[in-house]
């Protein structure tokens, strides 16, 4: 199968590839040995993901004051 790459350097994906991947709109492109490498990506909203990070934060017991002393014991400066 080709893809023409456009003078704006876009290109098409052909139907039969794109019916792969029916509910995917963002694709992560990578270059190995010379090769274009298209990753499906699904995109969370911000909101989504961050109470995601809460719940697994409860889950795991972790509690604002946690991170909060995680957070200064991490800008402690070496000496």
């Amino acid at each position: 199968m080709l893809a023409k790459k456009t003078s704006k350097n876009q290109l098409t994906l052909p139907k039969e590839i794109a019916k792969e991947f029916p509910d995917v709109e963002y694709f992560d492109i990578k270059v190995k040995d010379r090769k274009i490498v298209l990753i499906p990506v699904k995109i969370t909203p911000l909101v989504t993901a961050i109470e995601g990070i809460r719940n697994k934060m409860e889950k795991l017991g972790v509690s604002e004051k946690d991170v909060t002393d995680a957070i200064k014991w991490a800008r402690q400066r070496k000496r």
